[in-house]
């Protein structure tokens, strides 16, 4: 073996090794990095359902996905109810929100907006029954004050799960405002 030949078999062991380690990293960052936000896993995926509720009967298209290194989860989602009884001229709702870790309170936080202009920020809470997910809000933006509103999702298998959305005017009791079925289809 000549000693150019010795070089280059040594440069491509050296880079071979290099890529391993690297590819090990990439790994182990990959899998650790949305361990705060790992109760939400379930929901990952584009998801289609129906919906009732005040607006009446309509259907919903969802996505969740993880973004800037798996820190935060954005979801998306598109209501349609058609026009009907209940809501003579129908209705088009869209809705985005960003789900993080608050190390400092150790807790889940939602912030959700909506194309009527409301802003809600929400608080996981603590997890009493496996596979149900609580967020009840903070704070609303651009609604009278004194509102609350609160997300539960009952996780029903890995390709189902329902969310009751509820709102509290003033002084009362939360109650349904919609509640939605929804199926993986991705």
């Amino acid at each position: 073996m000549n000693i150019i030949s010795g070089v280059s078999h040594m440069r491509t062991r050296v880079l071979g090794i290099a890529a391993l380690f690297l590819s090990i990293a990439v790994a182990a960052s990959a899998q650790t990095a949305p361990a705060p936000l790992a109760s939400l896993n379930p929901l990952i995926g584009k998801w289609q359902g129906t919906q009732e509720g005040q607006p009446g009967t309509g259907t919903v298209e969802r996505e969740y996905s993880r973004i800037l290194r798996s820190r935060f989860i954005q979801m998306t989602n598109r209501s349609v109810y058609p026009a009907q009884e209940k809501n003579p001229k129908g209705e088009e709702h869209e809705d985005i929100g960003i789900f993080s870790n608050d190390s400092a309170r150790k807790r889940i936080t939602f912030r959700q907006y909506h194309v009527e202009g409301f802003v809600v920020q929400y608080v996981m809470e603590p997890v009493e029954k496996a596979g149900t997910l609580v967020f009840i809000s903070e704070s609303i933006a651009n609604i009278p004050v004194g509102y609350r509103a609160r997300e539960t999702y009952n996780i029903i298998g890995p390709d189902e799960f329902e969310e009751i959305f509820e709102l509290a005017e003033p002084g009362k009791d939360f109650a349904v405002y919609s509640r939605s079925r929804l199926k993986r289809v991705r």
